[in-house]
């Protein structure tokens, strides 16, 4: 089956399933190639020189926002500001580039985590985005800390908890498979205590309703890797369209060759080909 792998399309971001270990799909075009399948097998890109905006399909030059035109990047209220830096939302100032799109991804419960994709971090997500997000980060392991009323009032929190612990992977290390061993039910138990005062500010002004507690179990996540890399090279399109290796493994959004890794989110409507060479 690998043999006849030969196909064209628009790149999208990797769906992927959780299970030990993870399982991946490409998505080219209209077409989903199970990837675990085929590690240990020889893998080639070619990008075409065509980026096509995710949203209104129009071709342009560059990609903004993993994926957008300039023009959808400046209107659509997925590409604001405030989606990279959710305490900035400005939904209840009424000045939402797309209400009704923040009614439905915002102004819904939201998810206050820590996890270790290379170490401890804070990180918030939609409910409905648990595991995929923790997936999309390479997390080793996650574990949900408070459910919140909405997306703003997730990045509060946040803001509180990064006085304390970071808020970023180092993607080199995780890719590197060099995470250290945590206990997440204890590492949760500490940064309440932290934030402790900070909640209940926060309670005290959005209602006590707005943020909950919660004791449910961490989830540890296995990813589909036969080797992992010793130094992290990346491939990057833009500047070299062909990128072929054999496929060692799969983690977060990265493609692990051993020619180097390549983030496939980051060139999502980038028309591309992808063989299986072996």
């Amino acid at each position: 089956m690998s043999e006849s792998i030969d196909v064209t399309g628009r790149l999208r971001k990797m769906p992927a399933q959780a299970g030990d270990p993870v399982a991946y799909t490409l998505a080219v075009g209209d077409t989903r190639i199970p990837l675990n399948d085929l590690i240990g097998q020889t893998v080639r890109l070619d990008f075409d020189g065509v980026i096509r905006c995710i949203h209104c399909d129009r071709t342009t030059k560059k990609s903004f926002n993993q994926g957008y035109c300039y023009p959808c990047f400046r209107k659509l209220a997925a590409c604001d500001s405030c989606i990279m830096s959710p305490e900035k939302c400005h939904y209840h100032q009424g000045t939402c580039r797309e209400p009704e799109w923040g009614e439905a991804n915002c102004m819904v419960e939201h998810v206050v985590y820590l996890a270790n994709s290379s170490g401890l971090k804070v990180g918030i997500t939609r409910g409905s985005q648990v595991p995929t997000r923790w997936i999309d980060q390479g997390a080793v392991t996650a574990i949900p800390m408070l459910r919140v009323a909405s997306r703003y009032l997730s990045g509060l929190v946040e803001v509180a908890c990064k006085n304390h612990v970071a808020d970023r992977t180092n993607w080199r290390a995780m890719l590197k498979g060099d995470v250290p061993e945590l206990d997440l039910v204890q590492e949760r138990r500490k940064m309440l205590e932290l934030i402790e005062d900070d909640l209940a500010q926060l309670r005290a002004k959005h209602g006590q309703d707005s943020i909950r507690v919660v004791e449910e179990v961490s989830l540890g996540l296995g990813y589909p890797v036969q080797v992992w890399p010793s130094k992290v090279k990346t491939h990057n399109l833009d500047k070299t369209p062909e990128v072929e290796g054999l496929l060692e493994g799969i983690k977060g959004q990265y493609l692990m060759l051993d020619t180097g890794v390549i983030n496939i989110r980051k060139f999502t409507g980038y028309e591309v080909r992808f063989r299986v060479l072996d």
